[in-house]
């Protein structure tokens, strides 16, 4: 474990539709005093912090970073603002990850948080999130993203033979799920007739297909372990965790620009997995990976995710969900939060709270039918605008 990057601390807030009584300061604040708890420690030996958080008009805050640093308890340390869309959250940790490789630092607190729930009017909010597309090639044409999302699986849906009814079951999973899952945003007892009835979006999508816009926070300490063994009082009271590789790629904003070749995939996915497949020494990633958090924006882009995370073969997805493989009890449990179809996003905690229910899911601290039990392997996904940036962490028990 001596060049390890252990996660020490974990902690976040419920992800919720509008937070009344806290703005993102404060929903940071205390999603890191809970992850500095969770590590019995103080900011104060903290060495440096990496605040995560998409967009300045959602949290009505220019240059928040700088405000953040001050909430978690960091003024004097250095703090870089991480912004990658999707991926910010995640991104946000692979920073921190390689500030510690290179001996920037011995420990790294991460922090992110936004307020996408109700903070501006809908039409507002669309806007805001169009903007994250070519904003001079596809955004005038689009619109808002359902649209290329919806021609993305509509050719998986030609070329593999994928149903409307195989990605609304995952809708139903997540949603399902997040009913256990006390930070959740809002699970909900659905059926894939009820997806299929909701409002339509950008064909075959609906909304019950689409994810959830939440507030909410999130944070996780990482450290070597000699600075856990000197730091953390918690450290040897539960197994260790560490983040044993990471993946990051990058694909072209524009879906005209893609090959025809991977136009209903995440060409970006694929090479982010294999890279973090690679460092972590997962060869087989369905038999080796227990438990996934994946960035299910759409119901159907959890389905592309199976293929491009190499947790089923291409155009498998759909077969896959319907028979509820990726479900509780499946061969790898995925969305075990209800992810953001249930669970919520608040785009720049999202990263981080996903590796939040890793990290309790490999410590066995999730209770209830949410639990993987003897869960060793997990990994994160997330992604900006259409994959454009995608970003793959593999956690794992050390020990």
């Amino acid at each position: 474990m001596s060049e390890a990057a252990l996660v020490v601390g974990i902690g976040m807030t419920p992800f919720l539709g509008f937070s009344e009584d806290a703005n993102v300061r404060d929903m940071v604040g205390e999603a890191a005093r809970a992850a500095l708890i969770d590590a019995g420690t103080t900011a104060s030996p903290v060495d440096m912090g990496v605040a995560a958080y998409e967009s300045d008009h959602f949290n009505r805050q220019v240059s928040l970073g700088h405000v953040l640093q001050n909430a978690v308890g960091l003024v004097g340390k250095p703090t870089v603002r991480v912004e990658g869309g999707g991926a910010t959250g995640a991104l946000a940790i692979r920073t921190a990850v390689m500030a510690l490789r290179s001996r920037a630092a011995r420990s790294v607190l991460v922090f992110g948080g936004e307020t996408n729930g109700k903070s501006v009017d809908r039409a507002t909010a669309t806007e805001i999130l169009a903007m994250s597309a070519d904003f001079e090639w596809e955004t005038p044409v689009f619109g808002t993203f359902a649209a290329p999302y919806a021609l993305m699986i509509t050719e998986h849906m030609r070329r593999y033979g994928t149903t409307a009814e195989q990605f609304g079951a995952i809708a139903v999973k997540n949603r399902r799920i997040a009913l256990d899952n006390p930070l959740a945003h809002k699970g909900m007892s659905i059926t894939v007739e009820d997806v299929r009835r909701s409002v339509p979006l950008a064909d075959p999508y609906r909304l019950f297909d689409a994810s959830l816009l939440s507030d909410g926070a999130a944070a996780v300490l990482l450290a070597t372990p000699e600075w856990a063994e000197q730091h953390s009082s918690t450290f040897t009271q539960r197994p260790p965790v560490a983040l044993l590789g990471t993946g990051s790629s990058t694909d072209h904003p524009r879906l005209s620009d893609r090959p025809e070749e991977t136009f209903p995939h995440f060409a970006a996915k694929r090479r982010a997995a294999r890279a973090a497949y690679r460092e972590a020494g997962i060869i087989d990633p369905p038999g080796e990976v227990d438990v996934a958090e994946l960035y299910d924006s759409f119901s159907g882009a959890e389905l592309q995710a199976y293929e491009d995370l190499g947790l089923c073969p291409v155009g498998q997805g759909g077969p896959a969900a319907a028979v509820g493989r990726f479900d509780l009890g499946g061969q790898v449990a995925v969305n075990t939060s209800g992810g953001l179809l249930g669970r919520g996003s608040a785009v720049g905690a999202t990263g981080i709270a996903q590796a939040v229910e890793i990290v309790s899911q490999l410590r066995g601290e999730v209770a209830g039918e949410r639990s993987v039990p003897d869960a060793r392997i997990g990994i994160t996904d997330t992604h900006a605008g259409l994959g454009s940036l995608s970003v793959v962490n593999v956690f794992g028990r050390v020990a």
